[in-house]
């Protein structure tokens, strides 16, 4: 996705990994390198910021020391890193991003403000950034190590300012955390969010210590302090009813693949049909899902939560079930039989395409409805979940043998 570009400086000119996104432009994000140069993992991350809807420079920021190096985190490479970094002087760092971020700005592909990302080293120079660079929107740092020795700086701050604190993070240990919370907790422009049982660069994809889900979560709190300060805003309503519409009225495969990012998947979490990639997803919709939902399907929305990244949709899915389903009831023949359940859609987009659905409904419901599951001495029930949805005041707990007991007490 990206090229490299030179950044020019008084002190001489260094590379720059560029992302652009597909749109063509957008907000700037200068991110700031590893201990391990401009690899393939910092290049990566370029990418992924630049399908967000952001231009994004990652600027070699060892290019007086060791211009051009990547390195892994592993074995020798690792000491190496280590031995750059005792060498690397922050305050020509700084100095670099500033550089970094005048050359993002200068090109037609930045529009708008321009933000800072870093993790690890660079985690600390997104922090100087925030404090010393005039114009920086919005910093966002990973696990920075040695922050706690720049407090006082912190006043300097006038954008907004994110950090991620992992709480197992040797290079950060529990007295630095301490300083930190102290010196930047409670700040209306600064956020702090601490990660329990993480350990130092749980965001680094393949790396040791990574964490999917702290890493997803971290990732979700970035987007949105970056789209609160800078945008770029999309219409998530609009573009998750569009890809509604081609799935279950104009049953539409190629339409609906194209509301989505190159590479995107589906789970639907009860049975665990759906597909990951662009053709194993459109396989599951051609010849599972959009020609296989009953005539009369029909979605009854309930409630609608829009986030920075997302929809989470509330719905009640109804249908007679005539044909099989085979992303609901895979093996199962028609019953014939009337179904109407709750249904919860979390949809994750990347920019303005949708990235994944997680689909959740009860699959218990499903089954009493369609007469597979006799729900008698179960704590299930049928249809009565959808009605007790639209209708508050039908009765609670009757699946609770001792609710009766509880009213002499």
């Amino acid at each position: 996705m990206g090229q490299t570009i030179q950044i020019q400086t008084q002190d001489g000119s260094f590379s720059g990994y560029l992302a652009i996104p597909a749109a063509g432009k957008g907000p700037g994000i200068v991110l700031c390198q590893e201990i391990f140069g401009v690899n393939a993992t910092m290049r990566q991350v370029a990418d992924y910021y630049a399908e967000e809807g952001y231009t994004v420079l990652v600027p070699d920021l060892f290019w007086r020391i060791a211009p051009g190096i990547e390195l892994t985190d592993r074995g020798e490479d690792f000491q190496r890193a280590l031995g750059l970094y005792q060498q690397f002087d922050e305050d020509k760092g700084v100095h670099d991003v500033g550089a970094a971020l005048d050359a993002l700005r200068a090109r037609p592909e930045c529009v708008g403000q321009a933000g800072v990302l870093g993790f690890c080293l660079g985690g600390k120079l997104a922090y100087l950034a925030a404090c010393r660079l005039p114009g920086v929107a919005c910093a966002v740092g990973y696990y920075g190590v040695g922050i706690e020795r720049a407090l006082d700086e912190a006043d300097n701050i006038r954008g907004r300012f994110v950090l991620h604190i992992a709480e197992r993070d040797g290079f950060c240990p529990p007295a630095a955390q301490a300083q930190i919370r102290e010196a930047l907790g409670g700040r209306p422009s600064i956020e702090l969010y601490v990660y329990p049982g993480m350990d130092h660069a749980f965001a680094r994809v393949g790396g040791e210590h990574f964490d999917k889900a702290s890493a997803l979560m971290a990732h979700q709190r970035s987007i949105a302090a970056y789209r609160s300060e800078m945008g770029p805003h999309y219409d998530f309503s609009a573009l998750w009813d569009k890809h509604c519409e081609h799935e279950f009225a104009t049953r539409d495969v190629d339409a609906t693949m194209a509301t989505m990012v190159p590479e995107p998947y589906v789970n639907h979490i009860p049975t665990m049909t759906g597909g990951v990639g662009y053709r194993q997803l459109k396989r599951f919709y051609q010849h599972h899902f959009v020609h296989s939902n009953p005539p009369d399907t029909t979605l009854i929305p309930l409630s609608r939560t829009i986030g920075a990244s997302q929809v989470v949709d509330e719905m009640l899915f109804c249908f007679t079930h005539t044909c099989e389903i085979d992303w609901m009831l895979p093996g199962v023949p028609p019953t014939g039989r009337r179904v109407e359940i709750p249904l919860i859609a979390i949809v994750k987009f990347r920019g303005d395409k949708l990235y994944h659905e997680h689909i959740y409904w009860d699959q218990a419901s499903v089954l009493v409805q369609i007469g597979k599951l006799d729900p008698k001495g179960l704590p299930v029930a049928g249809v009565e979940t959808a009605r007790k949805l639209l209708d508050e005041t039908q009765p609670s707990n009757t699946l609770m043998a001792r609710w009766s007991e509880s009213e002499r007490q």
